[in-house]
């Protein structure tokens, strides 16, 4: 049969396919049989093992970010074993921080040492003087009450001494200060367990004193103590709050219990972070509570109902007002009016660093009671003091 052109083009276009396919089921085969795909992914770093001396070579990195494989193939990675854990701070101890932190507390308060220093050291004193040594610690928000005491106890130690020598002076307005601040007074934190279960502290205060940052650093300052925290995020009002708190946790390693939602109920909040300290066998739970104006008849009623659904899981040991030190009479208005609601146990001085006057210490304590236990006198995280009334009052005669 004689076979045409057409037909022989046909033959043609079928050796040509048979060939085609045949060449690309080989190049399949090989790939397949090389076993590895290329994976894109970023690498960190990696510091030099020796291990390319050893013959174990690594996979470069190509410039658009993907492996290139070589030996047939086959990727070769580093093992770069488990996840290294993110470093936690380790605060620094509590011994001895106000004394650090003198030198600033000194710069806030000194003026009111050097201005009763000046006036004293006259001699001669007239009527008008004593009235502006009152004046000047009247300035200082130490108190009518407390302020006249103290102006009587130095008129009677001029009359009879007669010496308008400055150290003597100064000896004599640093102990009647250390009287008025009253350094028998129990400024201990309740921080460890009771009966079998954590101790509980509530931190109350208005929005803007440093009420949740107060909570974060006196976290840091139990942590530095060797105290296992659970942290309480129960300011469910404030936008962040809990995230805030959240941060502050995690910087040492301190678990912190919040809503996922913002508005929540606090007491369910402050609830679930005393039965997560339970459970723990934490030392002690810190509770942020909510911070509205004190004006708000809701926040007061919300921080009875805090303490009560508390205490049916474990009874609270503490509760710690942070007061600006800078609002003056302010400050002691809102803590008069919290002190209503809640017993407080100890106040939390804050923002002693800046234009705060040390006479809020005397004045504070007097209204409530209760002690400055805490002394906020900076921004740094490690800023937050037990108080110390000799360490105090020295920074602010000299």
């Amino acid at each position: 049969m004689r076979v045409g052109p057409i037909d022989e083009l046909w033959e043609i276009l079928t050796v040509v396919t048979v060939v085609a396919l045949g060449g690309l089921a080989l190049l399949v085969a090989l790939v397949r049989g090389g076993g590895g795909r290329t994976r894109t992914a970023p690498r960190p770093p990696r510091a030099d093992t020796g291990r390319e001396a050893a013959g174990d070579v690594l996979a470069p990195e190509r410039p658009d970010g993907e492996v290139d494989n070589r030996g047939g193939g086959v990727l070769v990675e580093e093992d770069l074993g488990e996840p290294s854990a993110p470093t936690l701070e380790r605060p620094e101890s509590a011994r001895g921080r106000l004394q650090r932190l003198r030198a600033r507390l000194a710069r806030s308060n000194s003026a009111i040492g050097n201005a009763l220093l000046a006036l004293l050291a006259r001699g001669g004193l007239s009527e008008s003087d004593w009235e502006d040594v009152e004046d000047t610690l009247l300035a200082s928000d130490l108190g009518v009450e407390a302020s006249e005491e103290l102006v009587s106890a130095l008129r009677t130690q001029v009359k009879v001494d007669g010496t308008t020598d400055p150290e003597q002076v100064r000896q004599w307005l640093h102990d009647d200060l250390l009287r008025l601040v009253d350094p028998t007074m129990d400024r201990r934190i309740a921080a460890s367990r009771e009966g079998g279960h954590p101790a509980v502290i509530l931190v109350v205060g208005v929005n803007g004193t440093g009420k949740t940052t107060t909570v974060g650093k006196l976290g840091r300052v139990l942590v530095a103590e060797d105290k296992d925290v659970v942290l309480g995020a129960a300011d469910t009002f404030r936008a962040a709050a809990a995230d805030q708190l959240q941060t502050w946790g995690q910087r040492i390693g301190v678990p912190t219990v919040r809503s996922d939602r913002e508005g929540a109920d606090p007491a369910s909040v402050a609830f679930e972070a005393v039965s997560a300290g339970v459970e723990m066998e934490s030392d002690v739970v810190i509770i942020d509570t909510a911070g509205r104006l004190h004006t708000k008849r809701g926040l007061m009623d919300e921080l009875g109902k805090i303490k009560r659904v508390v205490e049916k899981v474990a009874p609270v040991g503490e509760v710690l007002l942070v007061l600006d030190a800078t609002t003056g009479q302010n400050g002691m208005r809102q803590a008069e009016e919290f002190a209503r609601e809640v017993d407080i146990t100890g106040i939390v001085l804050t923002k002693m660093d800046g234009t705060a006057k040390g006479g809020i210490v005397v004045n504070v304590q007097r209204k409530l009671g209760v002690p400055v236990k805490l002394i906020g006198l900076g921004e740094g995280p490690d800023d937050l003091a037990p108080f110390d009334p000799e360490a105090f009052v020295s920074a602010i005669v000299g």
